[in-house]
């Protein structure tokens, strides 16, 4: 109902900014709680960062707090993930996810989030 398509990652040095995309086809997620998420290899899936369909609401994991900053542009269908400071530790696939359409709600929870993009890689080297 809901295809994502995320863009934005490459390899990058420690300390560099970089800003990934997540684009909406067919159905747009404007009403949607908005995730992203990242998994780096051999590990689970990790939440990220989350916005509530009207934006009024954020949350961070504590490992990005501070440094990530999630956004979203419903009229344009697009969210986004500002990275800032990177770490070779943020090294991972990362994946945006559309899942609760409930005004305010924000989810950590892979589970609760109803559509998935195909992950980018971010490599962030020493």
């Amino acid at each position: 109902q809901v295809h994502l398509v995320e863009s934005g990652g490459g390899l990058v040095q420690t300390g560099v900014s970089l800003r990934l995309s997540c684009a909406a086809f067919g159905r747009t997620f404007s009403t949607y709680t908005m995730g992203w998420f990242r998994q780096a290899p051999g590990k689970q899936r990790e939440f990220v960062a989350t916005i509530s369909w009207n934006g009024g609401r954020i949350d961070y994991a504590d490992s990005v707090k501070g440094r990530f900053t999630i956004s979203r542009d419903n009229s344009n269908t697009a969210v986004f993930l500002l990275m800032n400071s990177l770490k070779p530790e943020d090294t991972a696939v990362y994946y945006c996810a559309a899942g609760p359409r409930t005004p305010g709600v924000v989810s950590t929870t892979p589970d609760e989030y109803n559509y998935w993009g195909q992950g980018t890689q971010v490599t962030v080297s020493i």
